[in-house]
Order: C-alpha cells, then structure tokens, then sequence
C-alpha cells in the first residue's frame, strides 16, 4: 500500500501529537520531537550560578530543604506554560506582547533590569565554566573565559535554528553527570525522606534566607522570555503552524505539546536540582563543610570526602550547563530587546538578516564575559542579579498572566482557571520573596 505524503499546506501538525496511529516514528522519536523549548528552558534553569546555590544549601542544611524543590514545580510548571502559550497563541514572545499591551515607559521598566540580570548572570557562569576548567587541565582561567564567550556567541550566530535547537537538546544530557554523582555517594534515604515530605521551616535568617534563594533561581524572568520566544521559533520554523489565536483548531495538540514538554523540562530541572543538593547533603555536611561560595568550590569540595571521580564529574557537569545556559541567557535577553524595539529577531534568521538581535547576544556576552576581569565578586554579583530577577519576576508574572488572559491577545485561546490560579499562587510566593530579600537586605 503506498502511502500519501502529508500535505504541507495542512493546519494538522503531526509533530505536536503524540496520538496513537500509523506513523513513521517510534515512541521514543515522537516523545523526542515534543521535548523542545521546555526541556531546554529547564535544563538552562540548572546553570553553574544555581548550581552553586543548591550546593550551599544542602552543605548548610542537609536535607532539610529538600521539600522546596517538590514545593516549587507546579508554580514553575504553571508559569512555564503561560509563557509558552502565550508565545504560541500570539505568534510573539513576552515582549513583544508586552509593546502591544503596556506603555512603552513600562516595557523599558521590565526590559533595562532584565538586560542587567542576565548580563551579570552570564559573567558568573562563563567565570564558573573557566574555574571548573582549570580544576580539570589547569591553564589560566581568562583564556578559558574569552574562549567560552566566542564559542557561545558564534554558536548561536552561526548555527542554523534546527541544529542549534537539537545540540541545546544534546548538552542538557550533560546535567545527568550530577546524577552521576549522586549515585556514588551513600544517601541518608530515611533523612531524604524526611526532607522531601515533611517541610521544614525555621526562623533564622540564613535558612529564610536559603529558601527565597532556591525559589528565585528556580522561577526567573529569563526563562519566560526564552521559552516564549522558542515558541515563536518553532513556529516560523514550520509553515504547517499557525498563531493559535487564528487557528484554534491546531489548539488541542499544541497546547498537550506545550503541557508535556514544559511538565517534562521542570521535572528534569528539580531533578538535577535535587540531585545537587543531596551530593552536597551527603557529603559537605555530613563532613561539616558549610561554606560554599561557588559551584567550582562546591566541586573541589567534594574530592576529599567523596573522591576524585565525584569531582571530574560534578565539574565536567559545570561546563555543560555552563554551555546549555549561557547562550539561554544571552538569547533571552536578545529576544527582549529585540522584541520592544520592533527589531528583526530569531535564531531561524541568518546574521545578516538581524545584525541588531546578534549583536545584541554578543554584547550581552561580551559584557558578562568582561565582568571577569575586573574585581567585582562573583557571588555578590550573582546576589545582586538574584535581587534584580526577583524584582523583575513579580510584575512579568503578574502582566503574563493577564494578558494571557485577555481575549484581544488570545482570542479564544485565553488560559483556564486552573492555570490562572496556579500561576498567581506562583506570583504570591515570588512576591514574598521579593519581601524575604529586602528584610535580609535590612537586616545586613
């Protein structure tokens, strides 16, 4: 029997679906095609400057604040999935929703402190990457900074959107390696339990202190920019796929695409996170090693209690999510400014064709990159950008959710209330971290 080849020209995506039916495709290959933007935004969350967040915390307090980690997925998830939907249903990512939505003096409001954020925080990621380098060649670290900061921007200038897409799939395999190393140390299963379940909560400082930190690392507003924006992509790389909003009836198998991949990508996130934090439980504090400053200490922290093999690995993790979360960053940040001063944007676009959204990634590279060398401490930079995205994520969460909600941008396609609700929760919990910090803040 010969088979009729797909019309191009059909409304009905394929890729989008995972419905039971005749099909090329194995199981395996067809959940891979869904696995996209969520996946990756996901993976990027785990990234060195998280990384080293998660360590401080499980050397600090054991297992204690495991519960977070459960505690935090259906708020990322939720957020996640408005973000995406709105970049599939409209056809343009946050910012570009927000020139249409807000006065122009608000989406520079939520733009300028974006920018700074994620230039600060990819600074403090390519400066882990180099750190992470020398423990395993040595050499010195500002060659590696430099050679990192060319690498990511010619990666994303140069390599077509699909492939580029596919190799972002491929380095988040990298995170495994913490998992790698969980596996190699002797868990307090009956602690971890414990911890997971039962939610601790005390009242000093620092343990507050640690909970608003892990909440802010997992919940950023580059992350809704970026899958947003991959969302648009993925559209312009297809021509079978429509904005929701004048197609609804592609509606179902999109917005089942987005679910899965975006449950999937913060799963796989909290995962690694977890994984993180119980190495650092089981080794660090077991041995009262409580003062970790950054994910290449948290590293070479852990050859004496748990041997050279741990150590590789967690470092050979560093400079894979170094590598998946810095073009993220840059990325996001490209796709923001781009988006609200109405620049031609996209990864699907040769360079030639979007001079000011490349060269806005170089720059925003550049500068992290150049933070290196000069003698501002990484982690109070990464401290500051953690105060900025705190800021910054309250209101993004807040105007996402109503115009996600509103009919003149999504037509029929407007979020439910299951989704409404979580995603305010979600912003709640962000806004009394917002609190949290700036009582710290007042405190110090």
């Amino acid at each position: 029997m010969t088979q009729t080849a797909p019309d191009p020209t059909s409304d009905t995506k394929e890729t989008e679906s995972l419905k039971p039916g005749p099909s090329p495709r194995t199981g395996r290959s067809r959940l891979a095609s869904v696995l996209g933007p969520g996946l990756i935004t996901g993976a990027s969350d785990d990234d060195p400057s998280g990384i080293a967040t998660y360590s401080q915390v499980g050397a600090q307090y054991g297992y204690a604040a495991s519960w977070t980690l459960l505690f935090s997925y259906p708020l990322m998830a939720a957020v996640q999935i408005v973000s995406a939907r709105l970049g599939r249903t409209t056809g343009r990512g946050i910012a570009g929703n927000l020139r249409k939505f807000c006065p122009s003096w608000l989406v520079g409001m939520v733009i300028v402190p974006l920018l700074i954020a994620n230039a600060i925080n990819i600074g403090a990621d390519i400066g882990a990457m180099a750190d992470a380098i020398k423990l395993l060649v040595g050499g010195p670290g500002l060659i590696y900074v430099a050679a990192i900061g060319v690498l990511c921007v010619l990666a994303e200038m140069y390599v077509g959107y699909r492939q580029y897409a596919r190799l972002l799939k491929w380095t988040s395999l990298s995170l495994f390696a913490y998992v790698a190393t969980a596996v190699v140390v002797e868990l307090d299963w009956s602690a971890l339990g414990a911890g997971l379940l039962m939610p601790t909560l005390h009242v000093d400082a620092d343990y507050i202190t640690a909970i608003v930190a892990i909440l802010g690392t997992t919940i950023s507003p580059y992350l809704f920019f970026w899958q947003a924006s991959q969302e648009v992509e993925e559209l312009k790389a297809d021509a079978r796929r429509e904005p929701l909003k004048d197609h609804p009836e592609q509606a179902p198998d999109a917005q089942m695409r987005i679910n899965l991949d975006t449950f999937v990508g913060m799963a796989f996130s909290n995962m690694i996170a977890l994984a993180i934090m119980v190495t650092s439980a089981a080794t660090l504090h077991l041995h009262h090693v409580t003062a970790i400053e950054s994910s290449a200490q948290a590293a070479s922290a852990l050859e004496p209690v748990a041997g050279k093999f741990a150590s590789i690995v967690f470092c050979l993790g560093i400079v894979g999510t170094g590598l998946l979360a810095v073009p993220v960053l840059a990325g996001s940040a490209a796709y923001g400014l781009g988006e609200a001063l109405k620049w031609p944007t996209g990864l699907a676009r040769k360079p030639r064709r979007a001079k000011a959204f490349y060269g806005a990634i170089a720059a925003a590279t550049m500068i992290g990159a150049g933070l290196n060398l000069t003698s501002i401490s990484s982690m109070k930079a990464l401290y500051w950008s953690a105060v900025v995205n705190g800021v910054v994520a309250v209101p993004v969460m807040a105007l996402m959710l109503v115009m996600a909600s509103h009919r003149t941008l999504m037509g029929e396609e407007t979020i439910g209330a299951g989704l409404r609700i979580v995603g305010w929760l979600a912003t709640a919990v962000m806004t009394l971290c917002v609190v949290g910090m700036f009582a710290q803040m007042a405190l110090s």
